[in-house]
């Protein structure tokens, strides 16, 4: 099941779901699960991007599971590279796998936190 099927799923279930823009590889989303878009982006290939998200619902226990699309990005390829949560926080590391094509805009990334 594609996570962004899986926050309807949540919601269903009174999860809390949010979303959030960054600003400087950094945004502030308190819940669960949610979706952060990037600022526009200009990451070159084989270069990574981090994002970095203050949320209070997040614990360096927690399994999170991430994924990424392209927001109004149209080049490049971008993929979960590394996910670390932490206590109140979560920094998700995307990696551009094109072998030239630089990112060209934004992009959307996507989480939810499960309790250990």
């Amino acid at each position: 099941m594609a996570i962004g099927k899986l926050f309807t799923f949540f919601s269903a279930l009174g999860v809390r779901t949010g979303t959030a823009t960054a600003v400087a590889g950094a945004a502030t989303l308190n819940a669960e699960s949610g979706k952060v878009t990037s600022e526009a982006l200009s990451t070159a290939a084989a270069a990574s991007y981090t994002l970095t998200i203050t949320n209070s619902k997040i614990l360096a226990t927690d399994m999170v599971m991430a994924s990424v699309k392209y927001g109004d990005s149209t080049t490049g390829e971008p993929a979960i590279n590394r996910v670390t949560p932490a206590n109140g926080s979560l920094v998700i590391v995307v990696r551009n796998e094109a072998a030239a094509a630089a990112l060209n805009g934004t992009i959307v990334v996507s989480f939810v936190a499960f309790k250990a």
